[in-house]
């Protein structure tokens, strides 16, 4: 069981004296799937960069297990937390699908036979089965990304994050992403997305975080947020299609999904 804390979080970058991160308090679990979202600087990425001291708070602290993030170095963190780029290239940089997936593994000290089975799980995964010995370079805008995902997944940590995971994906690709989150629920494994794509998040995230200027504007259920219409305009959020036919056709039921919308449909036939 993992639990992350950060408590009381602010974060000014050098040279400035803007807070991009302004009180932040939150707390995640094992099994959960949490989107955070908001506008460019809402301070969505910086929070979440957080977590494996890839920035260190200001002031405030994040915690993990009873463990101040600050005590130990990124590295180490790394083990443990996840992070997925929203630009693979900037992740990318070995020959092969198979040098990437296998190059953090190695110091884990595995045997053969663990670390070929932990491979062929994550290859097929991600759908990288057939391109093991591709170049990532050589790689569509989604295998790349799935590439990146697979590379994090190899260390199986216990919390992964991902920066906009549907940038650039296809249909199939975000329906892989769709199935890929439900498994690492399964696995009790924290899955923290950063995301603009409202409708991905309404569909795939049972707790929505809504950042604005810093802070935490709204923390809750994804019916929740996306029928809380004022603080929703507050963040400049446009909620999912469903939600915002829904709310101009004055409806009150929080809908999220196209059955829902049918069935309420019917009844104000």
């Amino acid at each position: 069981m993992t639990t992350i804390e950060l408590r009381h979080v602010s974060f000014i970058y050098a040279n400035t004296s803007k807070k991009v991160l302004n009180n932040v308090s939150l707390t995640f679990k094992s099994g959960q799937n949490i989107a955070i979202i908001g506008q460019n600087g809402a301070g969505k990425t910086t929070l979440v960069k957080q977590l494996n001291g890839l920035l260190i708070p200001t002031s405030g602290e994040v915690v993990i297990d009873g463990v101040s993030v600050c005590t130990r170095p990124t590295f180490e963190w790394a083990k443990q937390i996840g992070y997925v780029f929203q630009n693979p290239n900037d992740q990318l940089f070995l020959d092969s699908v198979r040098k990437e997936f296998m190059f953090g593994i190695k110091y884990l000290k595995l045997n053969n036979i663990e670390v070929e089975k932990r491979l062929a799980n994550i290859a097929n995964l991600t759908g990288l089965t057939d391109y093991l010995s591709e170049h990532p370079l050589d790689l569509t805008a989604v295998q790349k990304k799935f590439c990146t995902i697979g590379s994090v997944l190899m260390m199986d940590p216990n919390t992964i994050i991902l920066d906009e995971p549907t940038g650039g994906q296809d249909f199939p690709g975000i329906q892989r992403l769709s199935k890929l989150l439900v498994q690492l629920q399964q696995q009790n494994k924290i899955c923290l997305a950063v995301s603009h794509d409202m409708k991905f998040v309404s569909r795939n995230f049972e707790r929505v975080i809504v950042m604005k200027q810093g802070e935490v504007l709204l923390d809750g259920s994804p019916a929740d947020v996306f029928s809380n219409s004022e603080k929703l305009a507050e963040a400049a959020i446009v909620p999912p299609p469903i939600v915002n036919l829904s709310q101009r056709l004055g409806w009150q039921s929080k809908l999220l999904y196209p059955n829902d919308f049918i069935e309420e449909f019917k009844r104000h036939l």
